[in-house]
């Protein structure tokens, strides 16, 4: 269960109003009879029928995938979230870019490392995302999300730029 070491004292109010359940993973405020998993299969229908160069559909994966880790995620499935907003936030990369690093990597790697879990929640989440309106905002939402989780991780930041530069030349 995420709570037996995940730090969870969390008291942020969200913008998504509902039945005043909260997700576990990332403290947001759910809509009445709806899960976390739901809003984010919603947000990437829009995503994935944006049709934009940027991409933002890799900031959406990676962002809900290092928010909503436990015990039982695949190493390789947050240490690819956490290497997609780190190209993301810190180097600028657009998400078709950090798409193209995760494939790479993927065919490069052959073990993946474990990432301490942060002590915090992200300031953003998926319901965030979904509750701004469709368009340039909601966009501009899904990108400040992203940020906010890779601030939760950035104590991890030394540890991904190690892995990136000594098993991948730098990306």
């Amino acid at each position: 269960m995420v709570e037996d070491w995940y730090h969870l004292s969390d008291t942020r109010t969200y913008s998504m109003c509902g039945s005043g359940a909260s997700c576990s993973a990332c403290g947001a405020e759910l809509p009445t009879n709806r899960s976390c998993r739901e809003l984010c299969d919603e947000l990437s229908a829009y995503t994935l029928t944006h049709g934009d160069p940027e991409f933002i559909h890799q900031y959406m994966v990676d962002a809900y995938a290092a928010q909503h880790f436990s015990r039982n995620t695949k190493q390789v499935t947050l240490a690819a979230a956490l290497i997609g907003l780190y190209l993301f936030v810190e180097r600028g990369y657009t998400g078709k870019q950090v798409q193209q690093a995760h494939m790479w990597l993927g065919n490069q790697m052959k073990g993946w490392p474990v990432f301490p879990a942060p002590l915090e929640h992200a300031c953003l989440s998926v319901a965030d995302a979904l509750n701004a309106p469709p368009g340039p905002q909601r966009d501009e939402v899904i990108r400040q999300w992203a940020r906010s989780v890779w601030e939760m991780w950035k104590p991890r930041r030394a540890q991904l730029e190690t892995l990136l530069r000594t098993s991948y030349g730098g990306l």
